[in-house]
């Protein structure tokens, strides 16, 4: 691991402590609400597809605040690896969320920030809204996203994406699930991506994610785009 990528992973998990002490005294602070903390490592930090982390290792982390009334907010990062100066990602996100009985609902926004990068138009922002509904044996959601530079040190392109995902528990500490995205970019060729795994949560230690990911075109992004079956190691605190 290079040197800008263990700044971002030092960063990354210095984030995930900071969330973790702000969970331990969320009882005695004044703010409404509560405070959470994670952290993870994967294989290769997958997005719509793409690999952001040049098919390499990532780690990751950031903590959430849920306001208990439907308003939330955050940070989040990772180390990437782009092949430019950016060696970190760093997400500021809020948004509103709720609920109808079985059906769900959610619009935020996030900003993707990317500090060490120096041409102009790097970091971008990106919009979505979501709905979904809660069957029993499975759990469907429905999603768009705008983006105003998909994935700017990659790809500089304004991106509507369109997603569909299912999950289905099997068990207490195990679920499957899959998820089918469609991207149409402003000056590249539009393309598909799909991924299908597990989830399994190992006691109260930590959640272990398996998962094939894959997509129907190599143009857009050339290797980062390539099939490639994905590990993830994640704690929440």
């Amino acid at each position: 691991m290079h040197d800008n990528t263990l700044r971002a992973g030092l960063l990354v998990a210095g984030l995930a402590l900071v969330s973790t002490t702000q969970a331990q005294a969320q009882d005695a602070s004044p703010l409404p609400g509560t405070f959470t903390g994670n952290i993870a490592i994967v294989s290769d930090y997958i997005v719509r597809g793409i690999s952001l982390s040049n098919q390499n290792p990532a780690i990751q982390g950031g903590f959430d605040w849920d306001s208990g009334t439907g308003i939330y907010a955050g940070i989040w990062g990772s180390s990437v690896e782009f092949g430019n100066d950016a060696s970190m990602e760093i997400d500021f996100f809020a948004g509103y969320r709720g609920h109808i009985d079985a059906f769900t609902y959610e619009i935020g926004a996030t900003y993707y920030w990317y500090p060490e990068t120096i041409e102009a138009g790097q970091s971008f922002w990106d919009v979505h809204v979501d709905a979904g509904y809660d069957f029993g044996p499975a759990a469907v959601t429905l999603g768009a996203a705008y983006t105003t530079d998909d994935y700017g040190p990659l790809l500089n392109d304004q991106t509507l994406y369109y997603s569909a995902d299912i999950t289905v528990p099997l068990a207490e500490m195990m679920s499957i699930s899959g998820g089918v995205g469609y991207s149409t970019m402003e000056d590249r060729a539009n393309y598909s991506d799909w991924n299908a795994g597990a989830t399994f949560k190992v006691y109260d230690w930590f959640n272990l994610d398996a998962r094939y990911y894959d997509t129907d075109s190599e143009a857009v992004c050339g290797t980062h785009c390539d099939s490639r079956f994905v590990v993830k190691i994640s704690r929440t605190f």
